[in-house]
């Protein structure tokens, strides 16, 4: 759903600009209470993965195709806030270095690809904890369907978006009615991937997962033959980390970083080339008659594919490797300052003595 320069205005295009940044600012401050020593280098793995799945392009109908938002995924691994963080690097590293999704529709991208997402993924996912039986199915569950819904949200906030700035004219509900029925069948993919993965990582670490924080499945009892709930326990105090599970979070993080890599060099190459749901919507109504071209179109990685490396899987795979491998270093970069910022702020020199 990236969206090119020349759909969307220039005084719409600022103005998502504006918007967009307020919402990086209050995710950087939101996050710092958000990431610690172990969740701000996953975070930056989190944005490798996405970068890594959003090019695997998948079959969805009639000649179209859909890949990975991400804002679901994120915002429960490692927190809302963080969660626009991790799609921001993403949409940002696209931009600059593969020509994918305009600059001056970086503030667009973000506000829909990141912002929408995020939010409306991360609420239905509360609001279904709170509703459903506590414990990790139940998280799997609602993961599932906040990712589902999120995409066709996005599709709604882009009709939106193009209804107040859009550089054709075209019918706006012939557009919403596009927009969101393929975005509908592209969130299913969203879904199973969103839920696949977070069940992956909360059947290994269930502690790594925001979203599933402070869940404890209810202790039951068989009494006369009733399911009962026993009486809560009196909380005891956190032990330190054991080293095992230093360990084990090391692992995670070098597994996750091992499968984004193996996606991107290898697996990327079988993608469905077919268009996404947005460059099909815009074909097929005439969306994309002023569409620009990317100001980074000459990039050495223009396009997903390294400069004057002939072999086309060869040039796919260094450049979804190069690809994960800046990402990853960004976005932990960007993750360790954030949570550094947070440790000065609650230093005891800044703290007033009780």
């Amino acid at each position: 759903m990236h969206v090119p320069d020349g759909f969307i205005n220039a005084p719409t295009s600022a103005v998502a600009g504006v918007v967009a940044a307020g919402a990086i600012a209050v995710s950087l401050r939101g996050a710092r209470r958000e990431l610690d020593e172990r969740t701000a280098p996953l975070a930056g793995l989190v944005a490798a993965f996405i970068f890594a799945v959003q090019m695997l392009n998948f079959p969805v109908a009639a000649g179209t195709s859909g890949h990975l938002l991400g804002g679901a995924l994120a915002a429960i691994l490692v927190g809302p806030f963080t969660g626009v963080l991790c799609v921001s690097v993403v949409l940002l590293m696209q931009g600059i270095l593969f020509a994918d999704g305009g600059l001056t529709a970086l503030g667009v991208n973000i506000t829909v690809m990141a912002c929408v997402t995020t939010v409306v993924a991360y609420a239905v996912f509360r609001g279904l904890l709170k509703v459903l039986p506590g414990g990790r199915r139940s998280v799997t569950a609602a993961s599932f369907v906040a990712a589902l819904l999120s995409v066709p949200s996005a599709a709604l906030a882009f009709t939106l978006i193009y209804w107040i700035g859009g550089t054709t004219d075209v019918p706006i509900g012939k557009v919403a009615t596009a927009m969101v029925g393929v975005h509908v069948l592209i969130g299913i993919g969203e879904a199973v991937i969103t839920a696949l993965t977070v069940g992956a990582v909360i059947a290994v670490r269930p502690d790594l997962v925001y979203g599933a924080r402070g869940l404890r499945q209810k202790l039951q009892l068989r009494i006369d033959g009733e399911l009962v709930d026993a009486p809560a326990a009196a909380p005891e105090p956190a032990p330190a980390e054991p080293v095992a599970a230093r360990t084990s979070h090391r692992a995670v993080w070098l597994s996750g970083l091992a499968a984004s890599l193996v996606l991107a060099g290898f697996v990327s190459f079988y993608a469905s080339a077919n268009p996404d749901g947005l460059e099909k919507v815009a074909a097929d109504k005439g969306i994309d008659e002023k569409v620009e071209d990317h100001a980074a179109a000459d990039s050495p990685l223009a396009d997903y594919g390294v400069k004057d490396v002939d072999n086309v899987r060869l040039s796919g795979g260094l450049a979804g490797v190069i690809g994960v491998g800046v990402t990853v270093v960004a976005g932990t970069g960007v993750f360790w300052a954030v949570r550094r910022r947070h440790g000065s702020d609650t230093s005891p020199t800044s703290v007033e003595n009780v």
